[in-house]
């Protein structure tokens, strides 16, 4: 098991190692990258179900056609 004090040293080094300045652009562009991924998987769910809406309005109009011609019969 990891003990606080033990990621307590862990982050130390990595302060050391990079700086607060790269660590906090890295957070911004690794947020960023989060942000815009959330948003296309949405586009595309949107997407979706505007093809699903779309298919079945064209469904009800096929049927819809197909009544109108077997009254005109």
């Amino acid at each position: 098991m990891i003990s606080p004090w033990q990621l307590l040293i862990v982050l130390a080094i990595v302060i050391l190692l990079f700086g607060t300045k790269k660590l906090r652009n890295i957070g911004t562009d690794l947020g960023g990258a989060i942000r815009g991924f959330k948003k296309s998987m949405n586009d595309d769910d949107d997407k979706s179900a505007e093809a699903d809406t779309l298919e079945s309005q064209k469904a009800e109009q096929a049927k819809a056609d197909t009544k109108t011609q077997e009254k005109q019969s």
